[in-house]
């Protein structure tokens, strides 16, 4: 891809190839070594994966099994590595702590990273700012167990029960 007409655009993610974390590397030339090709790059998604899975492989080892519903009740609070060189956290509402990035491409297709959070960024399932959802959250825990669970009405919606 000719990245010429992209030079100087800026792109928001939480990881880019770029992020200079010694983890990082060692993520990029275990890619590169598996796939046999070393032009081929990392991205976010992947990053999103390779935390993801590690978050299961910790739940699965405090639950004891593989069985869904335990390791879900596990993975709450569960913190690994991510490749920015923190932490990423589960929260309750199924969204997971992590950095924000403002990066510049350059030349090459990679990213400048030019500005970034001071810390992680809590993943949030619901905006607080759109009328529709300023007062639902999501807590998977309980007592409130619900992914749409309004706090002015104390009610959740949207639910399937057994």
């Amino acid at each position: 891809i000719d990245t010429a007409p992209l030079v100087g655009h800026l792109a928001a993610w939480n990881y880019f190839q770029s992020v200079d974390a010694d983890i990082n590397y060692e993520f990029i030339d275990a890619w590169r070594a598996f796939i046999k090709n070393d032009e081929r790059v990392t991205n976010d998604p992947m990053e999103a994966h390779f935390i993801g899975f590690n978050m299961w492989a910790k739940a699965v080892e405090i639950a004891g099994t593989t069985d869904v519903d335990p390791v879900r009740d596990s993975i709450y609070g569960v913190t690994v590595p991510n490749l920015s060189g923190g932490y990423s956290t589960m929260m309750p509402n199924h969204h997971i702590t992590k950095p924000v990035l403002i990066g510049e491409i350059q030349d090459d297709g990679q990213f400048q990273t030019v500005w970034q959070t001071p810390g992680n960024v809590i993943g949030d399932a619901w905006s607080d700012y759109l009328p529709g959802s300023k007062d639902i959250i999501a807590d998977w825990m309980p007592p409130v167990s619900c992914g749409n669970f309004n706090i002015k009405t104390g009610q959740c919606s949207g639910q399937n029960y057994e």
